[in-house]
């Protein structure tokens, strides 16, 4: 509850921050150059930073055994996204996403019998698709005569999105059984979809008629279960606030 106490907290001040920017303006009413109509979507990519929640059991007992922190889940991401309008303020928008970090640590307490460091390799891959709805609550631009259509220089939005993730979580090197203390190499793995939903706000800034920058903050919601090689673990917490950036073209 306080990872979504705390997203919940982001994602509103983020978006009292891009309507702060988003205030209407003289110049807002004109963007760069006219169109002869609406468009009838766009396509974006975007790249950032994707903030890792890692709160489930799983990351506990890594964090607690490992040199290796909760906030070493967190990683780069990018996606790209079509949006199809469906009335002047409402889009529907396709969606993908890709966040992979891998990090080297060793047993926090322990050493081999050559009191050598026991090191491993820990990663993390979540690739959300998802299908959602974006509501622009200030005007993406405004029609002169039948014949012509201004884009805004700024355009607020916000979302909701839902589908599934494909996520990976991985190890691999040296370990310990705790019952006999030897030391072994292995390798274990858990690759599965889940459900996922995320909430999302923005900002498109008109760079030209058919292009836009985009700015971006989204709270992503999942969880998944873990396969045989993690028995006895929860499933494992995939949700994230991410932060990002990017170009967005018009489509017609």
């Amino acid at each position: 509850m306080t990872g979504l106490r705390s997203a919940g907290t982001a994602l509103l001040l983020t978006a009292t921050a891009i309507t702060m920017i988003a205030r209407p303006s003289h110049a807002q009413h004109a963007g760069d150059g006219f169109l002869f109509h609406a468009p009838g979507g766009t396509f974006g990519f975007r790249g950032g930073f994707a903030y890792a929640m890692a709160h489930s059991d799983l990351f506990s007992f890594v964090t607690d055994q490992l040199t290796i922190d909760r906030s070493d889940f967190s990683s780069p991401t990018f996606g790209a996204a079509l949006a199809i309008r469906v009335a002047p303020s409402n889009d529907i928008v396709l969606d993908v996403s890709y966040a992979n970090v891998s990090r080297q640590s060793e047993f926090r307490d322990w050493v081999d019998q050559n009191d050598l460091p026991i090191e491993q390799t820990t990663s993390l891959r979540r690739i959300p698709i998802t299908l959602g709805f974006r509501h622009y609550i200030t005007s993406r631009g405004r029609p002169i005569g039948q014949f012509a259509w201004i884009p805004a220089r700024r355009a607020l939005y916000v979302g909701i999105a839902g589908g599934m993730m494909e996520y990976k979580f991985h190890q691999v090197g040296d370990f310990i059984d705790f019952k006999t203390l030897n030391v072994f190499p292995d390798e274990f793995s858990s690759q599965a979809w889940t459900p996922v939903a995320h909430a999302s706000a923005g900002l498109d800034l008109a760079l030209g008629s058919f292009t836009m920058a985009n700015i971006e903050a989204r709270y992503t919601w999942a969880r998944g279960p873990m396969s045989a090689d993690f028995d006895g673990f929860n499933h494992i917490d995939l949700s994230g606030l991410a932060m990002t950036a990017g170009l967005t073209f018009r489509v017609y």
